[in-house]
């Protein structure tokens, strides 16, 4: 049960920390929803929006850009794998590493999880107008790109 504004306080209700955690699991929950029909979830999606239409990078790379530890990727690539979306396979210019790439059954996985993905984004942000979720979004990405 989530609780109410009001029911939390305004020392509780008005902190960030608070607010984009309630975010993020309201996020999470309608992912898992939308993302159903697709046999992948949110995390397994990014991977495959990070490889589509980049040169294949090997799996530590893509761990380093995604900012996740090499077992964790190392279980969302072997995943992938299994279903078929994404291969391993030896780097032309350096034999001694294996690089990542999507298939083609990733590729139509990857765009129909894209459009679940959207709607599920669309459900959370229904309570703003265009203007205000383009301008969430704006700020989100300005301090995730900011040093620390």
């Amino acid at each position: 049960m989530v609780a109410r504004q009001e029911d939390l306080g305004p020392q509780l209700s008005s902190r960030l920390t608070y607010l984009l955690k309630r975010a993020l699991l309201d996020l999470e929950d309608l992912h898992r929803d939308h993302l159903a029909s697709t046999g992948i979830n949110v995390r397994e999606l990014t991977v495959l929006q990070f490889l589509d239409g980049r040169e294949p990078e090997s799996q530590q790379q893509v761990a380093s850009h995604l900012g996740v530890d090499r077992t964790t990727m190392v279980g969302l690539i072997d995943a992938l794998e299994r279903l078929g979306l994404v291969e391993r396979r030896a780097d032309a210019s350096d034999r001694r590493r294996n690089v990542v790439q999507l298939t083609e059954a990733g590729r139509r996985t990857l765009a129909e999880a894209t459009r679940a993905s959207d709607e599920a984004e669309r459900r959370l942000l229904g309570a703003l107008d265009q203007a205000d979720a383009t301008r969430l979004r704006e700020l989100l990405q300005r301090l995730a790109s900011s040093p620390r």
